[in-house]
């Protein structure tokens, strides 16, 4: 069975937009499991409100990789909440450039997929035009940073990723389409659970 280290934000962990407390969809209906369920061993490590970690944040993503063991993909999809916090769009690649040079170099040999997530659409938490706009332009700043470091990379903009109210974070139905694109992602880099 292949393993996926996920590392992510609250997207990645399942929060569930109609929760007060942070609390999470069930593992059935976060891609996570969803990907359980499709024949791969996930170690999830989304978490909510995680922006890009910074280089004095490094160390903890090193022993993260650590204490997680051998895997065949590193999956890493982060920045939104850079976005929602003020950075531009080429401040929050240039940290992901930053953080996937250095999972690059310790994945023990893993294959690095670096995702980025579905644009903001209006909502709740997501009133600027600005940032919207700002979220579509991640994609092709990530992806010139994948191919800097010879990372794969995949747009889920592509992959029609329903998002809740807030403008943010995925529907159940969003978790299904990721779960879906992944998926094919990961079987077309050779590491599908059947590659």
């Amino acid at each position: 069975m292949k393993r996926l280290l996920c590392l992510g934000d609250s997207n990645t962990f399942g929060y569930d937009p109609r929760s007060y407390f942070g609390s999470r969809y069930p593992a059935d209906v976060r891609w996570t499991g969803l990907l359980r369920g499709m024949g791969w061993e996930v170690a999830d490590c989304g978490q909510n409100g995680l922006s890009i970690p910074r280089e004095a944040q490094l160390p903890a993503v090193a022993d993260l990789l650590r204490r997680v063991g051998r895997v065949d993909a590193v999956t890493v999809m982060l920045g939104s909440n850079d976005l929602l916090g003020g950075a531009s769009a080429e401040e929050t690649a240039a940290r992901m450039e930053t953080l996937l040079r250095f999972v690059t170099e310790h994945a023990d040999g893993a294959r690095v997929v670096l995702l980025a997530p579905p644009p903001m659409k209006p909502g709740d938490w997501v009133r600027d035009r600005a940032l919207i706009e700002a979220s579509e332009r991640l994609a092709a700043l990530y992806r010139q940073a994948a191919d800097r470091l010879g990372a794969a990379f995949a747009d889920a903009g592509e992959w029609d990723v329903a998002l809740a109210f807030d403008g943010v974070h995925f529907l159940p139905e969003g978790h299904a389409a990721f779960a879906r694109g992944l998926a094919r992602c990961l079987s077309s880099i050779g590491c599908g659970t059947d590659g």
